[in-house]
């Protein structure tokens, strides 16, 4: 595939690797408007030039991920040549990234078509328009890293990996969210659903809100800013993608949010302006 540019729309919260010591699924749009993952993404080992920023293009070499099934899995073949490029503003309530995106994708309804699409490994990501989101669960979630993962990432890191090609010394593994953060809502068809949202922005939100060292507060703090103010006051659509494990299988349901796209609502005489 070459030299690509990408708009990068999704990072997922950061999870242990015992190869990479930490990795990021990053997604985005090509030039196209098609879906593209790029997995494995080091992030927080990249030069502060290269660490791209949501709804910003940037341009990598990628290949085929052969090791991933998923029709849009890419990997970046050299990340010392990521080049940034310019962030795509929210002005004019996000008009230039809502057309980009929606324009240039099917947004689907019915959960279930969405599902049919990886089980027959179509697609691996979806953009789902919510009819109505009900509620926003918080669930408590193991608060540490599993032991033997930890140990593996702690040793790679020593030993050094395959993305670290420059002083790394100080660097500190990821704190694990001790909670789980989810949306309840309904489809399109009537379908109520329960879905984990893995987006990078809530597991940083709540450890900005958590700096006074009260987790009530802080989990409170996330739920205003996506229940009652995205949820209840912004044209809500759902970046779902599914996990390699459960990707082209039996699963009730392969996909976790990766993302959550909130533009306002144009009101009706902006329409016309």
């Amino acid at each position: 595939m070459a030299r690509t540019r990408v708009l990068i729309a999704v990072k997922t919260y950061p999870v242990l690797s015992q190869k990479h010591i930490e990795l990021v699924c990053t997604a985005g749009f090509r030039e196209d408007g098609s879906w593209i993952r790029i997995y494995p993404s080091p992030f927080r080992f990249l030069e502060d030039n290269q660490r791209y920023r949501k709804y910003q293009w940037i341009e990598l070499d990628l290949k085929k991920n052969i090791k991933d099934q998923r029709p849009e899995s890419y990997s970046p073949t050299n990340i010392d040549t990521i080049q940034l490029g310019e962030v795509i503003s929210t002005d004019r309530n996000w008009e230039e990234r809502r057309k980009f995106i929606l324009d240039n994708n099917p947004v689907y309804s019915s959960l279930d078509e969405v599902i049919d699409g990886a089980k027959s490994n179509t697609f691996s990501f979806a953009i789902l328009k919510p009819a109505k989101i009900l509620d926003f669960r918080v669930s408590a979630v193991d608060r540490e890293w599993d032991v033997s993962r930890k140990q593996a990432a702690e040793a790679s890191l020593n030993q050094g990996s395959l993305f670290q090609e420059n002083d790394h010394s100080d660097f500190k593994l990821v704190k694990k969210l001790p909670y789980k953060f989810s949306y309840r809502f309904v489809d399109g068809h009537g379908r109520e659903s329960t879905m984990m949202i893995e987006d990078w922005e809530i597991g940083q939100l709540y450890w900005n809100c958590l700096k006074n060292g009260d987790e009530k507060a802080a989990i409170a703090k996330v739920k205003e800013k996506y229940f009652d103010d995205i949820a209840m006051t912004k044209d809500v659509y759902l970046f779902l993608g599914t996990t390699l494990k459960f990707h082209n299988m039996n699963a009730p349901n392969p996909y976790v949010i990766i993302g959550v796209f909130y533009p306002p609502f144009i009101k009706q005489a902006e329409l016309f302006e």
